[in-house]
């Protein structure tokens, strides 16, 4: 016997059982492929019984956020089962009851602390948080109280069937239940094995090339004046505003910091973004919303939240009646960005240029908007070859005359 210790843990090797020595039958079993997990062994009515309490670095079922089974942890919760067996409770029996009893809506909120919050960026979590709030528990769940564990296969083919008017959004979200049925199966609280999401058909997405003509843009700006003059959020004007202005992501701006934005050299320097540090250029409208915008001191955000210490989250409802009032019914916020993109390409930026300014991580993301960026040239092709066929007729037409490299 020894005592378990996070230096004899590590030591462990494959095929071998470890007894620790300040708690009988409390001990470490490693299998032949390197899986470590805490066990225990105890009698009950005169027979043996084996309780598995979790696998070395895993994730705690309804501990603390982030907490994992460790040495320390582990003991503890075998003298916590040791407590239970001598007051003749059957702690196979609860723990089975338990995981039974887990709701998804229970779930969902274990899933985003312990794993979706400790493993992936402020944005994705944001992300995961609205398809989790606006389309997996109000569509799938029957009720507060569906058990994970009475979700069906059908009932995820129900719900993805429900979204075929958006199948980008109902990809990503048929995605994430599968990520959190899997995640379950992982802590234990659903079988091996119980994965329903396979091989359920994806629909096809077609990728979206909607950009705002001149005239769409005017229609929209006539819409935030008038929204404006109707006394709505003035957060939500803003943020669409700098959207258009900027052709910077919904959750970049949304979530904009003072600190963030350098007045001085025009621009908002971002560390972290969907593609990593980021630098987004104000050109002069955009940097006179933010330096005529309102600052609350005691929030570090461009746009707080009206409650609370985060940030303003309910630019939707705006978006949805300015579409409506600009007669876009098809224009989605994030087209926005692809409208900013296309007029710097129709303008003759490059495609380099075009993709520095939206943090493109990718030159294939840009190249989207090449067939934008043949317009400038096609325009002086045109007009070149305009003169030169007026002065072929006969008629007016202005020749420049090239310089000689070898004057004489």
């Amino acid at each position: 016997m020894t005592n378990l210790s996070k230096r004899t843990v590590d030591a462990a090797k494959p095929g071998t059982m470890l007894w620790d020595s300040s708690i009988p039958r409390f001990g470490l079993r490693t299998t032949a492929k390197g899986t470590k997990t805490y066990v225990l062994k105890f009698r009950q009515n005169g027979r043996q019984r084996w309780y598995t309490i979790g696998r070395h670095g895993a994730i705690v079922p309804n501990g603390a956020a982030g907490e994992v089974w460790t040495p320390d942890r582990a003991r503890k919760e075998a003298l916590r089962i040791l407590g239970r067996v001598e007051s003749g409770d059957d702690p196979a029996l609860a723990r089975r009851e338990h995981k039974e009893a887990v709701t998804l809506g229970e779930f969902a909120k274990r899933y985003l602390e312990d794993h979706v919050d400790a493993h992936n960026k402020p944005s994705t979590a944001l992300e995961t948080r609205r398809n989790l709030d606006n389309h997996v528990l109000p569509k799938l769940a029957r009720g507060k109280t569906t058990k994970l564990k009475d979700i069906t296969r059908d009932d995820i083919v129900r719900f993805h069937l429900s979204m075929k008017d958006s199948p980008y959004a109902a990809n990503r979200c048929l995605a994430l239940v599968s990520h959190m049925l899997a995640q379950a199966e992982e802590w234990g609280i659903l079988p091996n094995g119980s994965t329903i999401c396979r091989r359920i058909k994806k629909f096809r997405e077609e990728k979206r090339r909607r950009f705002l003509s001149p005239s769409e843009l005017g229609r929209l700006g006539d819409a935030l004046r008038a929204l404006e003059e109707q006394g709505a959020n003035s957060h939500a004007i803003a943020i669409i505003r700098l959207l258009a202005l900027t052709g910077a992501r919904r959750g970049e701006i949304e979530g904009l910091c003072w600190a963030e934005v350098d007045f001085d050299r025009a621009m908002i320097e971002l560390k972290d973004s969907k593609t990593g540090a980021k630098i987004i250029p104000l050109a002069p409208p955009a940097l006179e919303i933010l330096a005529n915008y309102p600052r609350l001191e005691s929030s570090p955000y461009a746009f707080p939240a009206s409650g609370g210490d985060g940030h303003y989250q309910g630019i939707m409802k705006i978006w949805l009646r300015a579409r409506k009032l600009a007669i876009l019914p098809d224009v989605r916020l994030h087209d926005l960005r692809h409208s900013f993109a296309s007029v710097g390409a129709s303008g003759g930026l490059g495609l380099p240029i075009i993709g520095k300014i939206l943090g493109h991580a990718s030159p294939a993301t840009t190249a989207r908007y090449a067939h934008l960026a043949d317009d400038p040239v096609k325009a002086a092709a045109t007009s070149v070859a305009s003169i030169i066929a007026a002065n072929l007729a006969g008629t007016s037409g202005t020749i420049v005359p090239l310089k000689s490299r070898n004057p004489q």
